[in-house]
């Protein structure tokens, strides 16, 4: 028999969960049972892979504590992903028992919280342990709750082994009637892929990009993107004039072949497509790049100190251009 251990909260040393937790390992141990602990505060870049881990067990244990209201975002976060990522059929075969410890109000409708979800997610529910737990030495050192945990270990164990049914519940109902349709018909395996990429931040930070390039793209090609306007309508609507200032800004969108020039003097803000005879500042970067800039995504300045855009001519003025294009 395996069971895998999931824990929401933060590691904290008076956090009571960890000594009922450690509890359970302690007596599962002992009943020969395979436990491994996931602490999801240590692995919160992948928590949407973690539920790949759900198929090497016969039962989970969901442990977290109360600090001030509901589950915690660790907790709720594994949940998301086991809806989204999820093997159904396989947790559908799945214990599940719930730890909440609690320094505040709400322990038991946090532990309902889970057994909800659990029971949405289409898996089996066990009786859990939630407490109140003012001092978490007066109770880690109670032997009445020393037996109370190991009891509530020996009841999932035979939970598990003589694999008890539960009664039926309107959350299983509605998981097969309401909320099917809104889920994804993809494979475990085409499931378990997506987790990965969805927990790869350069993955999803391409995509979105590649997703921006075509939306262009598509603008261009619909003839909603004219040269005439191109990204002068943002320049004119982030435009805050500096007092005294005037300088003229040369802006070559080298994909696209075509040159911005932007003049200011005072508050006038002239912006066209086209060649000036002689401006202050000469920019050279690409249409990703400027689309970061006028979408705020980034600065100018920064961009052009990450090397993702050339310039020449006065830089003095071309430090002034954030300050007066606040997008």
């Amino acid at each position: 028999m395996k069971v895998n251990i999931y824990y929401g909260g933060r590691g904290l040393i008076e956090d009571p969960t960890i000594y009922v937790m450690n509890k359970l390992m302690e007596v599962l141990g002992e009943l020969r049972v395979e436990v491994t602990k996931y602490n999801l505060y240590e692995d919160k870049n992948g928590i949407t892979t973690l539920p790949k881990t759900l198929k090497e067990a016969d039962a989970i244990i969901l442990a977290t504590n109360l600090e001030w209201w509901g589950i915690g975002g660790y907790m709720q976060q594994f949940l998301d992903a086991c809806w989204l990522y999820g093997d159904k059929e396989h947790i559908a075969k799945l214990y599940m028992m719930p730890v909440v410890m609690s320094n505040t109000y709400g322990e038991q409708e946090a532990q309902l919280s889970l057994v909800k979800a659990w029971e949405v997610l289409g898996g089996i529910p066990c009786d859990g342990l939630c407490a109140y737990v003012s001092d978490h030495v007066e109770f880690e050192t109670n032997p009445s709750y020393k037996m109370i945990i190991e009891k509530k270990a020996e009841m999932l164990y035979r939970c598990v082994n003589q694999k008890q049914k539960g009664l039926p519940s309107s959350s299983s109902a509605i998981n097969h009637t309401v909320l099917k349709n809104n889920t994804l018909e993809l494979t475990p395996q085409e499931s378990e892929q997506l987790s990965m990429y969805v927990s790869d931040d350069t993955y999803v930070k391409k995509q979105k990009e590649d997703i921006e390039e075509l939306s262009s793209l598509f603008k261009e090609m619909l003839g909603t993107d004219s040269s005439d306007e191109y990204y002068i309508k943002e320049l004119k609507a982030a435009f805050q004039p500096l007092q005294g200032f005037s300088g003229s800004f040369e802006i070559t969108i080298t994909d696209k072949n075509k040159v911005l020039i932007v003049e200011i003097n005072g508050e006038e803000l002239n912006c066209y497509y086209g060649n000036a005879d002689q401006t202050d500042v000469q920019i050279k970067t690409s249409h990703s790049i400027m689309e970061s800039i006028t979408k705020g995504r980034t600065t100018l300045q920064k961009a052009f100190m990450t090397g993702e855009l050339s310039a020449k001519g006065n830089f003095k003025l071309l430090r002034n251009f954030d300050s007066m294009f606040v997008f």
